[in-house]
């Protein structure tokens, strides 16, 4: 993705560059037909014309009521827009501790299309300020609010989920626990206590398919997977102390 678009802060307009943050790194595979091996294709057909349809006779349409539809051209798309939509318009600045992951979807990485001093103005001032900026923009046909940060030496964009798309209820807690496992489990968390670092986490599964492929290739075998076995402890006092001295034990080692 290399998308052309600005950043609307006040007055000023800042032409930027919008990349995706993130690789998708899963192994994927294709469909195939048990019997004689060969690949699917995916056909899209009409089972009212009876025929194969091709993309450019294709159409998006809303079903209003059963087998009723409204149909939309990309031309109907546009009309929907305003130029401040072309834009990523900034409304505000926020602590970015008042934003829960939860809200979080999609991360871009914004770059100036061009040697730009109001791009490094605003790129100093939301390090140096620890705000982040709530902006709004549209891409594909959607409305976004996003997040606009300084991170990795570089200014990120998060598209955020709507209010209406979290599916999270508050939930009272209840103290059906001791004052004693509270101060157990309390220790526990400051005994795995650790620093963030990300390159330690590997995709173990992934590792474990690509041996799979590997040996399915070279026509050996697939052993079955044993994972650490998981010794289990009915009492909950008892698991909490189990497991602080499992933690003290592997510290030393």
């Amino acid at each position: 993705m290399n998308y052309q678009t600005a950043i609307s802060f006040g007055l000023v307009n800042i032409p930027v560059v919008m990349n995706t943050a993130i690789k998708n790194n899963d192994i994927s595979f294709n469909m195939i037909h048990k019997k004689c091996k060969e690949k699917l294709e995916y056909i899209r057909y009409c089972p009212h014309c009876k025929v194969k349809v091709k993309n450019t006779e294709i159409e998006k349409g809303y079903e209003y009521s059963n087998d009723n539809y409204v149909t939309f051209t990309e031309e109907d798309f546009n009309k929907l827009k305003s130029e401040n939509d072309k834009m990523i318009e900034i409304i505000s600045f926020v602590d970015i501790n008042e934003i829960d992951p939860v809200y979080y979807d999609k991360s871009y990485i914004l770059t100036p299309n061009k040697s730009s001093k109001a791009f490094n103005l605003f790129k100093e001032a939301l390090r140096k300020s620890g705000k982040v900026a709530i902006g709004k923009t549209y891409m594909r046909n959607k409305a976004y609010y996003v997040v606009i940060r300084f991170g990795y030496e570089n200014i990120i964009m998060n598209t955020l989920y709507y209010e209406e798309e979290i599916k999270m209820q508050k939930e009272k807690n209840k103290k059906d626990f001791t004052d004693q496992e509270f101060k157990m489990a309390q220790k526990l968390i400051e005994a795995m206590t650790d620093k963030f670092r990300p390159e330690t986490y590997k995709d173990e599964y992934q590792n474990r398919l690509k041996d799979a492929i590997d040996k399915k290739v070279n026509g050996k075998e697939i052993k079955e997977y044993k994972g650490k076995k998981q010794k289990t402890v009915a009492d909950l006092m008892e698991a909490l102390e189990e497991s602080l001295k499992t933690k003290g034990k592997n510290e030393k080692r």
